[in-house]
C-alpha cells in the first residue's frame, strides 16, 4: 500500500487521529481513543522502509536526523491532487527492534470548535483582555496533562479567540506547526522548531525584539526556555506553553523545582501566573457509529488570585484544591470535582471517575461517589 492511499484513508475519516506503521503489524490508525487494524498483510521491514522514504520525499527533507541515530519529528503537508484531498501531517520516524517505524498525527485544515470539543467558555475566557490580572493584558498560562489530551487543540482554539477579537500580533513557536492560523484581526507569525528558529529559546529571544503582543510557546522544556517565558510574561506580552503535568499543583512545583533560588522562583511565577488549565481525555458513556466510546474532555481549572499568589509565594501548593473548590464563583475546579460531577451526570462511569482521578484518594473518591 502506498503513502498517498494510507493517508487518504486517514483524511476521509474525521475520527482518525493517528496512523502506526510498525512492522510486524498491518497499518493501524488511532480511531476516538481506540486502535483499529487495516484488513491486509503485515507490514514488513522493507515495506516501512519504502514508506518512511515517500514520507521523506513528500517532506523534501534529508534525513540527516535520522541517518545520525535520532528520531526525527517533523510536518508534512500535501496539496490536493487526483483522488487526495489533501492534508497536513505531523510526523515522527523513529527507530524500534532495528528497523524503522513511524506515528504520523492527522491534522484538520480547518480550527477545532471549541463548542463542539466541549472546551468550556471560562477557558476562552482566559485570553479576554479584562481577565489579566489588574486589567493587564500580560502573563503566563500553562495548558498541562499527559500526551495526547488535546492541549494543542484547546491552545489552538484560544489563539483563534484572540485573532477573531484583537488587534495584536500572535507569535508561536511550534515543533512542528499543527494548526495554521490565519490573519484575523492578529497578524500571526507561526515559527517551526528546526525549520524557521534553531529552538525554542532562540525562537523565544528573538520573539521578544518583533514587537509581539501575545507569545504561543509549545512546550516548556527546561530551565533556560521556562526562565525566558516568565521574563517574556513579565514584561507585558500573554505568554502560552504547555506542561507535562497533571494537577496545577504539579504545575506550580514542577516549575519552581528547575529553579536553584526557589523563593525567587516561588515570588516570579505568583507574579505572572494567570491561570493554569490541566486536561484529560476520558471515556463516556456515548458511542460513535461502530460503538466506540466517545471520549471526552475533563479539566481542572486555577486562575491567580490573591489566595493563590500568597500560596505559591509560601510554598504552600498543597492547599490550592480547598481553594480551586471554594472559587467555582471565580471559573474554578478541579480534575476529580468535574469527574464527580460528570458521573452524577451519567456521562461516565464510576470506573472511569476512579481511574482518572488526581487528588482524591481511591476510597475517599468512592464514597463520594456514592453520595446522593
Amino acid at each position: 500500500m502506498k503513502l498517498q492511499e494510507i493517508l487518504e484513508l486517514a483524511v476521509r475519516d474525521e475520527d482518525v487521529a493517528d496512523i502506526f506503521l510498525v512492522a510486524g503489524l498491518p497499518v493501524a490508525m488511532k480511531r476516538n481513543g481506540v486502535q483499529t487494524r487495516m484488513d491486509m498483510a503485515p507490514l514488513m521491514p522493507k515495506d516501512i522502509g519504502e514508506l518512511v522514504e515517500e514520507i521523506y520525499a513528500e517532506a523534501k527533507r534529508t534525513k540527516v536526523r535520522l541517518e545520525a541515530g535520532e528520531d526525527d519529528d517533523f510536518s508534512l503537508s500535501m496539496s490536493r491532487r487526483e483522488n487526495f484531498p489533501g492534508g497536513r501531517f505531523r510526523v515522527n520516524v523513529f527507530r524500534q527492534r532495528g528497523s524503522l517505524a513511524a506515528v504520523i498525527r492527522v491534522i484538520r485544515f480547518e480550527l477545532p470548535d471549541p463548542r463542539k470539543l466541549g472546551i468550556p467558555e471560562d477557558i476562552l475566557a482566559l485570553t479576554d483582555d479584562s481577565q489579566g490580572r489588574n486589567n493587564k493584558n500580560g502573563g503566563l498560562v500553562l495548558v498541562t496533562g499527559a500526551a495526547g489530551t488535546g492541549k494543542t487543540t484547546t491552545l489552538a482554539c484560544m489563539i483563534d479567540r484572540i485573532n477573531n477579537s484583537r488587534d495584536c500580533h500572535i507569535i508561536t513557536m511550534e515543533d512542528p506547526i499543527e494548526y495554521i492560523h490565519r490573519h484575523k484581526k492578529a497578524i500571526v507569525t507561526q515559527r517551526e522548531i528546526s525549520i524557521d528558529t534553531p529552538g525554542y529559546l532562540s525562537a523565544l529571544r528573538s520573539a521578544l525584539r518583533e514587537s509581539p503582543d501575545v507569545i504561543l510557546l509549545g512546550e516548556m522544556r527546561d530551565y533556560d526556555t521556562i526562565s525566558a517565558a516568565l521574563i517574556a510574561a513579565e514584561t507585558g506580552v500573554l505568554v502560552f506553553s504547555t506542561l507535562h503535568t497533571n494537577s496545577a499543583a504539579d504545575t506550580i512545583n514542577r516549575i519552581v523545582d528547575v529553579f536553584p533560588e526557589k523563593e525567587q522562583a516561588r515570588t516570579q511565577l505568583a507574579q505572572v501566573l494567570k491561570a493554569v488549565v490541566c486536561q484529560q481525555l476520558v471515556p463516556s458513556t456515548m458511542e460513535d457509529g461502530e460503538g466506540n466510546q466517545i471520549r471526552i474532555p475533563v479539566f481542572e481549572v486555577m486562575k491567580s488570585t490573591d489566595a493563590i499568589q500568597n500560596m505559591i509565594r509560601e510554598n504552600k501548593v498543597n492547599q490550592l484544591g480547598a481553594v480551586m473548590q471554594a472559587g467555582v464563583n471565580e471559573g474554578m475546579c478541579t480534575m476529580d470535582g468535574n469527574l464527580l460531577r460528570l458521573c452524577r451526570e451519567g456521562r461516565i462511569t464510576k470506573s472511569t471517575a476512579l481511574k482518572f482521578r488526581t487528588h482524591y484518594g481511591y476510597e475517599y473518591m468512592e464514597k463520594r461517589l456514592g453520595e446522593n
